[in-house]
């Protein structure tokens, strides 16, 4: 199996798992059976950096997880939305499928939308964003980057995509506007960088 990519969902780990000081809303979290998710984050060989999700945006906690304590694993990719809903994220999510399929890349939903499908559990409102994943592991050029940002704007709702080249994760608003330079997001940490797919040479 291969090691697990930022915005894996990963079943397995236990509240005896998390460290001693860890909030109680963390222990039940995981004692309801709920997935945690991929950080992009450094750690040692057999484990995996993690975060998990309470009911609002202060309850979130990162720790460390075992590799051979999962038991089951979604990435993004596995995610996808058909059928009518309320909320303007899944609304969104199934109207871009088509055509971010008919471009052959990789991608699926994460954050909110990705974990609402996961788990079933409703955690979007209204306001909230689609955030998504892109596969790119050849570079896209800045043009081909402002046509698809420009599609994907033809939603009901803001669409935040992060286009994951080998070096780390861009954000696709970024690669297709106009500055020198854009923010590269890896497990070594950020960087300023003038091409994301050159970015060990470049990082400033």
């Amino acid at each position: 199996m291969s090691l697990p990519q930022p915005h894996d969902l990963l079943w397995g780990l236990a509240p005896r798992d998390l460290p001693s000081d860890a909030p109680d809303w963390a222990r039940q979290v995981l004692a309801a059976g709920a997935p945690v998710v991929v950080r992009r984050a450094s750690c040692a060989e057999g484990w995996v950096a993690v975060g998990l999700r309470g009911h609002g945006r202060d309850q979130r906690l990162g720790v460390l997880m075992p590799l051979a304590a999962i038991t089951r694993r979604l990435s993004p990719e596995d995610l996808r939305w058909h059928g009518p809903s309320d909320w303007p994220a899944l609304q969104a999510l199934a109207a871009i499928t088509h055509l971010l399929d008919a471009r052959l890349l990789a991608w699926g939903p994460t954050g909110g939308a990705g974990y609402q499908l996961a788990t079933g559990c409703e955690v979007l409102h209204a306001g909230s964003d689609l955030d998504l994943v892109l596969r790119m592991p050849q570079a896209l050029e800045r043009a081909a980057a402002r046509g698809l940002l420009a599609s994907l704007e033809q939603t009901c709702c803001r669409i935040d995509a992060q286009l994951e080249t080998p070096n780390g994760a861009v954000a696709l608003r970024d690669w297709a506007g106009t500055a020198p330079r854009v923010l590269l997001k890896s497990a070594r940490g950020a960087c300023l960088v003038a091409d994301p797919w050159q970015a060990l040479e470049q990082a400033a």
